[in-house]
């Protein structure tokens, strides 16, 4: 039987090569790390005063650790480090102090101090930084502990384990093992099996992993070598030197084929191949038949004007929108979305599976959806030509985008139309064809409503959504950047007025610091250090944004003057890096990047969660119900922002994986692309046609020894000092695409443009 070992020692070689990956955390453009899937992620790094004393405090600590049987004075500390100033021994007096504090070292003397031996157990989730070693994150430290792989007792990623930590410090960092596995968070992987004659390895798709998993004759399930599989650890060995056993629960098909690459993306993240037959069953059980005594419980919109506009290919209308003139001149707008929670009962089988999954999940060449088919392609889309069940805010605005007045209620529609948003833009661009005027009428108080919304704040970023024309087996015939026209805008400035709306009438039914619980959308105002190293790095492109200004105008302006240029979306992302994650929370703090106080998700619940408890909420508060219970709705928004988080990574990787396949087909071709990231064994390019994103490996640039410059986003050439910088434009020439690991590497031709 192989050991981890050897094989991983094998694969590992290179260290430019080295598939490691972290958390995220701190990440900056010059430092990022990246996996084979190209995901960019660094730990974070001491910055600033608070930085400075923590590196001085980890290069004291490693002092007492390399003899940790000897006691030192204050004044022989300072003596090793070199310090002979007054403000320096203040500080190692200072961090001394705060090292006994923490119990880290004891006083055994007047002036002398010794390393405390004393075994220190704390529990936290393990973070693998990649194939060597990984971190302990735990509340009960403020640094995290590193343990080396042979010490981690075969934890993954997301585990929860009990650490004792360890006096020893290397590089700064304290170092622990792991004692015990509290909490698995997963059992099965997907990988490659590597056949030998009675048994196999699967080699784990996800590269930080440090070991490969041993699968007897018994427990291969027909799978070949070469396949991607999905495997079931049964038996954890006690032996660092042994792998893992398992056993193939699922095999996708050859590695590289679309089916097999997409379902083993769908089980790296956990996602569901399908839904429990009791689900589909309840939902079969479902009336489709709205009776005459539900319609008098509604506010009826059938004889009022009203259509559907999505993408050409959507399956399932979750909005429309309603209009007429009123007596006074004012418009009646109806933003009318579908009443998922009218069919789907919160004790039901249905509303289970629906909370459990959270979210729908859009890869590549197919949708994971949130609820069965019957209900979200049939009894809750809000099909044309159907009378439909629907739940509205109705708002009364002028010409100008005024609102006088909002109802919020049940309804009942009638769709006179499904406009794709191609049909809708036409009918902008011309001012003919069926409901011309209505649809221009919806547009020109959206294009109202919108700079207002820039007006108080709102950040106007588009973030670039990558697309692919798909032959009949899935194979990508070509890779495009998704345009957002007129017609996306006006859809988008409705419904982002109902989110609003709803948000602000639960909160207001409050008074002082008491308010009813909701569900909101929450966005933090960006990391004040993120954005001042933003903003250097801006403006070594000769762009200009003050850090300490209103941020808001700031970023605008930004968006304005790199709208069209090569640097605009390697900008746009940064920008976005400063801001904190969009999450939903019952805590009302405001969407920074929106300008709103308040703000819900309402418009989406066939595919969102989150926006079907929001609906049962408003009328739970609509009926004069009292404040529903805080805790229970916080845990299932953490719920829904985690896996929220996951279909978003699930989608990135499928993608990912397109772009690959697709550049599969074009070795040899030449591409102009901008530098889009610097790490200390490459340098990323994205490629300006298709905004796929390959490296360039240090080890190939054959003309100099390069070395990372990471505080000028830079690689220097030892000899010739040839700069190589972040966002400079390139000429690259495809090298090699390689499906297995969803990377491509790239050959730097020439470069054309630098900053």
């Amino acid at each position: 039987m192989r050991s981890k070992s050897s094989k991983k020692g094998d694969r590992n070689k290179d260290n430019r090569k080295d598939r490691n990956s972290s958390s995220g955390r701190g990440e900056t453009p010059a430092t990022r790390k990246t996996s084979s899937r190209g995901e960019a992620s660094a730990r974070r790094e001491p910055t600033g005063r608070r930085g400075a004393q923590k590196s001085l405090k980890a290069t004291v600590l490693e002092i007492f650790s390399d003899s940790p049987d000897y006691t030192f004075t204050q004044r022989q500390i300072c003596r090793r480090m070199g310090v002979v100033d007054k403000n320096g021994r203040e500080q190692i007096e200072n961090v001394l102090n705060v090292l006994k504090s923490e119990n880290k070292i004891l006083k055994v003397d007047e002036d002398k101090f010794i390393i405390n031996l004393k075994v220190d157990i704390i529990t936290g989730r393990v973070d693998l930084a990649n194939s060597k070693y990984g971190y302990i994150v735990s509340e009960e430290r403020e640094e995290d502990i590193r343990v080396f792989r042979e010490h981690l007792k075969y934890a993954m990623d997301g585990d929860l384990v009990k650490v004792e930590v360890l006096p020893t410090v290397r590089g700064g960092r304290q170092e622990g093992v792991v004692v015990e596995v509290l909490e698995r968070k997963r059992t099965e992987l997907v990988g490659v099996m590597e056949l030998s004659k009675n048994f196999g390895f699967v080699v784990p798709d996800f590269k930080r992993l440090y070991f490969d998993i041993f699968v007897g004759e018994r427990g291969l399930n027909g799978a070949q070598s070469g396949d991607k599989v999905l495997v079931k650890i049964v038996e954890w060995p006690k032996d660092p030197d042994k792998n893992p056993t398992g056993e193939v629960i699922r095999v996708f098909g050859p590695a590289g084929e679309n089916e097999a690459e997409i379902h083993s993306i769908m089980a790296e993240f956990g996602l569901p191949f399908e839904f429990p037959e009791t689900v589909e069953e309840e939902a079969e059980t479902i009336s489709d038949k709205i009776t005459a005594g539900e319609i008098a419980k509604r506010r009826d919109f059938r004889d009022v004007t009203t259509f559907t506009i999505d993408p050409a290919d959507a399956k399932d209308f979750d909005d429309a929108l309603s209009i007429q003139k009123l007596e006074n001149g004012n418009w009646e707008i109806g933003v009318h979305i579908a009443d998922v929670t009218h069919y789907v009962s919160p004790r039901s089988i249905l509303e289970k599976e629906a909370y459990h999954r959270a979210t729908s999940v859009y890869l590549v060449d197919r949708t994971i959806p949130m609820l069965p088919e019957r209900l979200s392609n049939g009894l809750c889309s809000l099909r044309p030509n159907e009378e439909k069940l629907t739940f509205s805010v109705v708002f009364e605005l002028d010409d100008n985008g005024k609102l006088y007045d909002t109802w919020y209620g049940r309804t009942v529609i009638y769709s006179d139309r499904r406009f794709a948003y191609e049909e809708a833009q036409e009918r902008i661009e011309t001012g003919e064809g069926d409901f011309a005027d209505e649809i221009n009428i919806l547009n020109r108080i959206a294009k109202k409503l919108q700079a207002k919304r820039f007006k108080n704040g709102a950040i106007s970023f588009e973030t670039v959504e990558v697309k692919f024309k798909l032959d009949e087996q899935g194979r990508p015939l070509s890779v495009y950047v998704k345009e957002r026209k007129d017609a996306h805008k006006l859809i988008e400035e409705f419904m982002l007025l109902a989110n609003k709306k709803v948000a602000e009438y639960v909160y207001n039914l409050g008074k002082g610091k008491k308010h009813p619980t909701m569900v909101y959308r929450t966005h933090g105002s960006p990391d004040p250090d993120k954005l001042s190293t933003f903003s250097l790095f801006a403006r070594k492109f000769g762009y200009k944004v003050n850090p300490d200004g209103d941020i808001s105008v700031e970023l605008n302006n930004l968006t304005e003057e790199i709208e069209g240029k090569p640097e605009q979306s390697v900008l746009q992302n940064l920008a976005i890096r400063t801001m904190a994650k969009a999450k939903y929370s019952t805590d009302p703090e405001g969407h920074f990047g929106l300008a709103f106080d308040h703000y819900s998700h309402f418009t989406s619940p066939i595919r969102r969660y989150p926006d079907m408890m929001a609906h049962r909420l408003l009328q739970h508060y609509l009926d004069g119900g009292k404040s529903a219970e805080k805790e229970e709705y916080e845990e299932r928004c953490q719920h829904s922002s985690e896996m929220e988080k996951r279909a978003a990574d699930a989608e990135r990787a499928s993608i990912k994986y397109k772009q690959v396949e697709f550049m599969k087909d074009t070795i040899g071709n030449e591409y102009k692309g901008i530098v889009s990231g610097v790490t200390e064994w490459g340098i990323f390019v994205e490629i300006e046609e298709n905004k796929c994103e390959g490296m360039v490996r240090l080890s190939d640039l054959n003309d100099d020894y390069y070395e990372l410059d990471a505080s000028n986003y830079r690689i220097i050439g030892r000899q010739t000092k040839r700069i190589i910088s972040f966002g400079d434009e390139v000429i690259v020439e495809v090298k090699s695409a390689n499906l297995n690991d969803r990377t491509i590497d790239l050959e730097l031709v020439k470069t054309l443009k630098q900053h």
